[in-house]
């Protein structure tokens, strides 16, 4: 039994390529379903998450169902991860590559209808991932979704007590004198 617990199935070697190979193929289907993938999981996005785990778990650990195996292939996923994070981080041409750039999805408070469409995004998630930001469109200088498919809101400058003061001065002076 203790043999069947540390002794793995599949050389290590195998295991490395696999788990490699499959976390390099998942995170460009990923690149490919684009920003909406990762925006909000709704009920289908968490129906292929948890299918997509399942489909690819015998990809990775094919006749091995050690312990050691399990832990090996934990190990270079998270390798694997930190490896590519930190390259992306070094050059940003590779970050673009793979994670994209920024979306401008509204300006001025003027949605680009073009681009949400794009992205499959409705208008209505836009405005609800604004709302949660304490904003509304109309409150907005720009609004773009982020490679990590999160909406960064550029709010318009809130005026302050001299702009006000001053514009009171200009309605004072339109004011006929009585």
């Amino acid at each position: 039994m203790l043999h069947d617990l540390v002794h793995m199935g599949i050389p290590a070697w195998e295991k490395t390529v696999r788990t490699v190979v499959v976390y390099v193929v998942i995170l460009f289907l990923f690149h490919f379903m684009g920003k909406r993938a990762v925006l909000q999981l709704n009920a289908f996005d968490l129906v292929i998450l948890l299918l997509l785990s399942n489909v690819v778990q015998n990809a990775i650990i094919g006749d091995d169902l050690s312990l050691t195996g399990g832990i090996l292939g934990a190990a270079i996923l998270v390798a694997a991860n930190w490896v590519l994070v930190r390259a992306t981080f070094a050059s940003p041409r590779l970050s673009n590559l793979l994670q994209g750039s920024s979306t401008v999805v509204a300006t001025e408070g003027r949605i680009d209808d073009r681009q949400l469409r794009k992205l499959a995004i409705t208008r209505e998630e836009l405005v609800v991932g604004l709302r949660r930001q304490g904003l509304e469109l109309d409150d907005t200088v720009e609004v773009t979704v982020e490679p990590e498919g999160i909406f960064n809101a550029i709010p318009k400058p809130k005026p302050s007590l001299d702009d006000v003061l001053r514009k009171l001065d200009e309605i004072e002076r339109r004011l006929p004198i009585a």
